[in-house]
């Protein structure tokens, strides 16, 4: 089974053209090197693709016949990701969050001292 196929068949892509967008882009690796969208994937392979800024990694079980239900994902794969990834997503997330919304105008006078303090302090 072509390997953007098979990442659509388990649910990592919504469509497979997204799926072998990704495989041209360079953002699925098929044991250590970059694999093109029509190569093809046996049981025992090792997959590691980029996602969302995620480093996905996935032990393939078996193939399926077509696109599975998302129950039924994990009879096909065994998802190795390191928790560590999903972690640094998190404080990506909360890295760019920031008490004051884009487009309300300019910082007030408690928010420019309290720059002008961060910036002394270093």
């Amino acid at each position: 089974m072509r390997i953007d196929k098979y990442l659509w068949c388990v649910r990592y892509y919504k469509t497979r053209s997204i799926a072998t967008q990704a495989c041209k882009k360079g953002h699925v690796k098929l044991n250590g090197s970059v694999a093109k969208p029509s190569r093809e994937v046996y049981a025992t392979d090792k997959i590691e693709l980029r996602k969302n800024q995620v480093n996905y990694q996935i032990t393939v079980n078996d193939l399926p016949p077509n696109r599975v239900g998302a129950k039924l994902v994990d009879i096909y794969r065994i998802d190795t990701t390191p928790k560590e990834a999903f972690e640094a997503q998190e404080l990506l997330k909360y890295s760019k969050d920031y008490y004051r919304k884009k487009g309300t105008g300019r910082p007030t006078k408690k928010d420019r001292r309290d720059i002008d303090d961060f910036y002394e302090e270093e």
